[in-house]
């Protein structure tokens, strides 16, 4: 159950003993400001929002379950003035689009995508591959590409580098051809080859092979939720807001579980705004 200002009753007691308050089971200006600050001290985003996180992080549990919505609604029902100042607004402007084209029909599959998306991209911050690798670092992340000592003729070089990692794979022609470069990873989840880019091609106007460019621009979000679409993570993302099924949403997206701590504290950030 999310508390917050206005709240009354066990919940709010028990919140209160926690934290050392009286307990009179009244959420008021007293409560607000030692729950932002136990927020702050702990690491989680002091809005005086007692959600998931700042349940599972006080160690109790909350005598009401949070139900989670799963009947449609439309993208201009979202709660989007509530993610101002937590996410770019850029970000927020790409939302009802996306949403529209991309099945995004619940605030929880919103939390969901929101949450792996920042994660991947760095808060938003990143929407094209680096590839500027060291020799030592190609070594490291692409060995089988660079026996011996190719990969100081690659080294810092990242259009040679992508051109090489990425070639006679994924839709991509050999490496002379350009592709592994022109098709790198863009897009908060990193969409990468012609093929991928070739399937996101059909779903909107613009000519996406001949301009990859918008991935990272116009559809850095649109891509994200492509490949939630596309793989199938919508119907894993209706399984609620519990941190088994952010986990098993992060294996989709990621590979494995790296940095999984910070999605869930990120789902269950974004999941608070726009319930």
């Amino acid at each position: 159950m999310n508390l917050k200002i206005g709240s009354k009753g066990e919940d709010v007691k028990k919140l209160q003993a926690k934290l050392g308050l009286t307990a009179d089971g009244d959420f008021g200006p007293g409560t607000d400001k030692a729950v932002k600050a136990w927020q702050s001290a702990n690491g989680l985003t002091a809005d005086g929002i007692v959600g998931p996180a700042t349940w599972a992080k006080m160690g109790i549990n909350s005598a009401a379950p949070v139900t989670e919505s799963k009947t449609p609604i439309p993208p201009s029902s979202f709660k989007l003035e509530a993610l101002k100042g937590h996410i770019p607004d850029s970000v927020i402007a790409q939302i009802p689009d996306t949403a529209a084209k991309f099945g995004i029909t619940t605030p929880l599959r919103l939390a969901h995508l929101l949450a792996q998306a920042s994660h991947e991209s760095g808060h938003f911050k990143a929407a094209s591959e680096n590839l500027n690798y060291s020799a030592d670092g190609l070594k490291k992340i692409f060995p089988k590409y660079f026996p011996g000592n190719l990969n100081e003729s690659y080294a810092r070089n990242p259009e040679k580098i992508a051109n090489k990692v990425y070639s006679s794979r994924m839709g991509n022609g050999g490496e002379a051809s350009g592709d592994g470069w022109k098709y790198k990873g863009r897009g908060y989840l990193q969409t990468t080859g012609k093929s991928n880019y070739s399937d996101f091609d059909k779903i909107v106007e613009e000519n996406i092979l001949a301009n990859p460019e918008l991935l990272e621009t116009k559809y850095a979000l649109a891509s994200a939720a492509f490949f939630f679409q596309k793989n199938g993570l919508w119907a894993i993302c209706d399984k609620g807001a519990t941190d088994s099924v952010v986990t098993e949403v992060s294996k989709r997206v990621n590979g494995g579980t790296i940095g999984l701590s910070e999605r869930l504290k990120e789902f269950a950030h974004f999941y608070d705004l726009l319930k």
